[in-house]
């Protein structure tokens, strides 16, 4: 049987992102600060990998960036709970976690976040209410479902933001987290991040509906798609979803369409979409470039700009430092961290 040609992604057929903000200056040049970390964070991860600094497997967020940062601006940090897939290392920053503990984290050093044992797949940090990157596909929303569950048992009113991609949508353990959800009304956000390939399978081949937002319709699931690009949009969606769980709506689902600069993981040469495609992308639908034509119409200056861009590069080149000078775990880590005392 001859095999079927790759089908497009449709995020360069989106409507022209907004040149209008809504949003005060101050709060464009902290989303710019925010989503510029990301990039340059996951670009010297990436250097580093190549290097053979970072092993195992490294799943950038590049390109992503306005996601992660949106869905921040409704996290009552330390009181809410995140919990997403293993391309995590933008929503550890985003949710506050300092990015010399994630770099050291990446290199498998005793200085990161999971004491070196976790990798790039499965950092935790319960002080921001970061609950881990999972390894397996979809097994985080079964996870982060207990999350909300928790919240609701508790009667403490916090919400779960559980994330996961296009390619985690068809798993059957993701309705099986959506039945409980609505029939508890659980505080739970789930966060479609599609980014139109999955590990290098377009959506249009491998989902029957692709309007993942309404994947939670036969359970009486609400659902919205968003334009993952634009970093307002997102803060908009996320917040009227927040607002209804916490009310006790019950769960709620975003699919929120974005785009993948890079291949799956740092091993795929992403063959399976043309570079005119990711390029037209980038011209056209940079969340970061987006941001900054709103930063113009706000009148932020050159300057400014410049400032926070020299102050990102400090903070990423000291997280390198400190990756590369902080010294391995002792093998006695393998017997710590394996139980919880009650």
């Amino acid at each position: 049987m001859a095999k079927a040609p790759a089908a497009k992604a449709d995020s360069s057929k989106a409507t022209k992102l907004p040149n209008t903000p809504t949003a005060s200056k101050e709060d464009l040049l902290r989303f710019y600060r925010e989503m510029v970390l990301i990039r340059r964070f996951e670009e010297r991860a990436g250097q580093l990998y190549g290097m053979g600094l970072i092993g195992g497997f490294c799943h950038l967020y590049i390109g992503q960036e306005a996601v992660a940062v949106g869905v921040q601006e409704s996290v009552k940090q330390g009181h809410d709970k995140i919990i997403t897939g293993y391309r995590d290392h933008g929503h550890m920053l985003a949710a506050g976690m300092d990015p010399k503990e994630v770099m050291a984290e990446l290199t498998g050093r005793i200085g990161g976040s999971s004491k070196g044992k976790g990798g790039s797949m499965h950092m935790f940090d319960t002080a921001t209410g970061f609950y881990g990157g999972h390894g397996i596909v979809g097994a985080q929303v079964a996870l982060g479902t207990g999350l909300a569950f928790a919240g609701r048992y508790r009667g403490d009113d916090s919400v779960a933001f559980v994330y996961f991609g296009d390619g985690a949508a068809n798993q059957g353990q993701v309705y099986e987290s959506f039945n409980m959800a609505q029939l508890w009304k659980l505080p739970a956000i789930y966060i479609i991040e599609n980014n139109q390939y999955a590990m290098g399978t377009s959506i249009e081949r491998s989902s029957s509906t692709t309007d993942l937002s309404q994947r939670g319709a036969s359970f009486g699931i609400p659902g919205e798609q968003v334009d993952g690009m634009d970093v307002l949009a997102v803060r908009d969606a996320v917040a009227k979803a927040v607002k209804r769980a916490r009310e006790g709506g019950g769960p709620y689902i975003l699919e929120v369409k974005t785009y993948r600069y890079r291949g799956h993981s740092m091993s795929d040469p992403a063959k399976y979409r043309s570079k005119e495609e990711v390029d037209e992308v980038k011209k056209t639908r940079d969340p970061i470039d987006h941001i900054k034509t709103l930063l113009a119409a706000a009148k932020a200056t050159e300057d400014e700009l410049k400032a926070i861009d020299n102050e990102v590069k400090a903070i990423v080149a000291e997280a390198v430092q400190f990756a590369q000078e902080s010294p391995e775990p002792d093998p006695s880590e393998l017997y710590t961290d394996v139980y919880v005392e009650a």
